[in-house]
């Protein structure tokens, strides 16, 4: 992908707009046009949506849900008009049946893996007192495989103590090798800064 211009990074660096543009269930109505997408896809429930707000500074840019599984479309955002955020359908589990389950699992495969798309970054949230589960690995090796450049978010740091955080986050750093990783609190606002920079670096 071409680098970004000094003027799109200062622009990004500093959000002051952020807009739902549309919900996508399928291939056809992807957005694919020169904008940057970055991508953000965790398994269901590790608060993907809490953080995209968080991060763009709006309380109710992305739908918020306790129920696991409930965002099955694959939504994009405009950022400064500058960029996309990408908020993918969680993986492990939807509510409804394994037809279900197995058309989003497919939806996140072809936008992810066999879509024309040069993504700019995947960000891979993991729920930090859980750690890396099975799905997560398998994410994580599959983008891998594919080539993508991956931020890692280790998410919801606020419900664990000091060595539980330090024992968790090291284990995350040690599978994921070479890869950023950001521990991450939308309730406490802690890491924003440090995930901004780790997408869009100087």
């Amino acid at each position: 992908m071409t680098p970004l211009s000094h003027a799109t990074m200062a622009a990004i660096m500093h959000i002051k707009s952020a807009t739902f543009v549309r919900g996508v269930t399928n291939s056809e109505n992807i957005i694919q046009d020169d904008l940057p997408q970055v991508v953000f896809i965790g398994r269901s429930n590790v608060g993907k949506s809490s953080l995209i707000n968080t991060l763009t500074k709006q309380k109710k840019l992305a739908r918020e849900s306790s129920t696991a599984g409930r965002t099955q479309e694959i939504n994009f955002f405009l950022i400064n008009k500058s960029f996309y955020l990408v908020d993918l359908p969680g993986y492990g589990f939807a509510e409804g049946n394994h037809d279900k389950r197995d058309s989003i699992a497919e939806r996140i495969g072809g936008y992810l893996f066999d879509s024309a798309i040069n993504h700019y970054k995947i960000v891979l949230i993991i729920d930090t007192k859980v750690g890396m589960t099975n799905n997560d690995k398998a994410m994580f090796q599959e983008l891998v495989n594919n080539h993508k450049d991956i931020v890692i978010v280790a998410n919801k740091i606020d419900k664990l103590n000091q060595s539980e955080k330090q024992k968790n986050i090291t284990a995350i750093k040690q599978f994921v090798g070479t890869c950023p990783v950001v521990p991450f609190s939308s309730l406490e606002h802690i890491g924003t800064g440090e995930l901004t920079q780790a997408i869009f670096p100087k």
